[in-house]
Order: structure tokens, then C-alpha cells, then sequence
């Protein structure tokens, strides 16, 4: 029984890939979630537990079908989540707003074409890799590079950068299973070179075709799947010949696929999507 007075949220629970996400449909007007409720409900101890909260919202673009906002664990905002908008499709595809095999939706930044794959499978177009420093943006740095070097509490680390509507480090390390995460993710986040933080990636390089990686994202930690970070990760790879330019990227939770012609074009990033639950909250 609710209390009196209380908030009700009504929520599917998705993963793409084990990248959870709790996902409101606010079409009929309802207010978005604050930040501290974001985080209340993103709690795995005393809400509902996620990575992201995603809010399904009216169409910005002509022709789209609806947009999404993202907040991370802590209350944040996003600027994207490539597991979270093949999840948005999905969620779109079953409610019959999205009918046909291609559709658009607009992420806080851009419209992003989705072509329907079928069983519980997406291809989104997540728009294209910005390498030019100040716009990932990368401070202290005037022009792109293959491999940038920082200073870190007493070592010097090389990682790639790239902005997919959000910024992204990628470090290649030779075992992603031993990779540092928990101890340089949260330092080069931190670090002054990075105004607005960002999500760091380690890589494995396999073969040319496939890499492993793991993500310890903005304002959520390590997760099972980054898809912006799969994006970027493979980009930076490609770039420098490491990867083909379709590979297969390995996370913890699943398996994506990303599809880059070259620079100056669009990355397409395919995957699965799963509904979990659908719930209500009280908040």
C-alpha cells in the first residue's frame, strides 16, 4: 500500500548488453526526474538500481519519433547512451510508436537513424567522431593526435580521445582482465586536462576484427557495456590501424558491433536490447 501523499513512478527496467537503465515515458507531460531523485531511484540498495535513467519525451526533430534524456547513478545529466538508445527503440518498437524497420529518435544532441534488426536487435547511427581537442573537449592540447601523453601521480599514461556526443579516453592495455579501471578511471576523470570528465576505456586488441573492453563511465563507474564507449574505443582503434573498420567490440555484459567508414562519417553501432521488469516506484 502506497503512503499518502507519495510519487508514483512507473518504469520499465531494460539492459542493452547488461548496461541497465530505468526508462520513464513522459510523453503525457509528466516533469522529469530531479537530480536526487535520478539518483534515488538509480540506487541498487534502496531504489530501483541502474546505471542510467532514460525519459522517453515528444519528438524535437520533424519525423522522429520521440526523444531521450539520460541521468547517470549519481544524479547527472548525459549527452549520450548508445545502449540506452537502442533500448529507447526497443521500448518504442513494443509500444507501437515506432512501427516499420527504420525509424529516427533524438538524443539530447542529434537525430539518430535506427533500422531494426530483429530479435531484440538495433543499429543506431550515432553520429561522428570529434577528434579536434577543444571540442571533446581535451585541454591543453591545440591539435588532434593518434595518442596523447598525461602525467599522472607519477607516471605517464597515453590514451586516445575522441568525443561521441560525450568525451572518451582509451587507453590500449595488452589484458583488459588486468587492466587499472578502478584506479586510472577515476584519476583521469578528475583531471584538469578533462573540464567536464570523462569516460575512460580500456582496450584489448584481439585480431583485427574484435576487441575487448571495459568502461568506467561518468558519474556511474564501471559497467557492464558502454555503447558510446564501444564507439569510441573502435574509432580510435581504426584510426590508428589497429582495428578494421568493422569490428567486433567484447564488453563484460555482451557484444557490440561497430560499423566506421572513415572520418568525417557517421559510426553505426548494432547490439541487443532486453526488457527486465516493468515496476512502479514510490518515491
Amino acid at each position: 500500500m502506497s503512503k499518502a501523499g507519495a510519487h508514483v513512478v512507473r518504469f520499465s527496467k531494460m539492459h542493452g548488453a547488461g548496461n541497465d537503465f530505468v526508462v520513464l515515458d513522459l510523453r503525457d507531460g509528466s516533469a522529469p526526474p530531479t537530480p536526487a531523485l535520478a539518483a534515488r531511484l538509480a540506487d541498487r540498495h534502496t531504489g530501483v538500481g541502474c546505471d542510467q535513467i532514460l525519459t522517453i519525451e515528444p519528438p524535437r526533430a520533424e519525423g522522429s519519433v520521440a526523444s531521450y534524456r539520460i541521468w547517470n547513478a549519481d544524479g547527472s545529466n548525459s549527452e549520450q547512451c548508445g545502449n540506452g538508445a537502442r533500448c529507447i527503440a526497443a521500448w518504442l518498437v513494443r509500444d507501437g510508436s515506432a512501427q516499420g524497420p527504420r525509424f529516427s529518435i533524438d538524443s539530447p544532441l542529434d537525430t539518430h537513424p535506427v533500422e531494426v534488426l530483429g530479435e531484440g536487435r538495433y543499429a543506431v547511427t550515432m553520429g561522428v567522431p570529434v577528434f579536434e581537442p577543444a571540442r571533446i573537449p581535451l585541454v591543453g592540447f591545440a591539435h588532434p593526435r593518434e595518442e596523447y601523453l598525461l602525467p599522472l601521480q607519477g607516471e605517464s599514461v597515453r590514451f586516445a580521445a575522441v568525443s561521441m556526443g560525450n568525451p572518451h579516453a582509451v587507453i590500449e592495455v595488452g589484458l583488459v582482465d588486468a587492466a587499472p579501471v578502478e584506479r586510472l578511471g577515476p584519476l583521469l576523470q578528475q583531471h584538469a586536462s578533462f573540464p567536464q570528465s570523462v569516460n575512460v576505456g580500456f582496450a584489448q586488441v584481439m585480431d583485427p576484427g574484435h576487441a575487448r573492453l571495459r568502461v568506467y563511465e561518468r558519474g556511474s563507474g564501471e559497467t557492464l557495456a558502454c555503447g558510446s564507449g564501444a564507439c569510441a574505443a573502435a574509432v580510435t582503434l581504426m584510426q590508428r590501424g589497429r582495428l578494421q573498420r568493422q569490428a567486433r567490440i567484447s564488453l563484460p555484459g555482451g557484444e557490440l558491433g561497430i560499423d566506421w567508414p572513415g572520418d568525417g562519417q557517421p559510426v553505426v553501432m548494432s547490439g541487443p536490447t532486453a526488457f527486465v521488469f516493468e515496476g512502479e516506484w514510490i518515491a
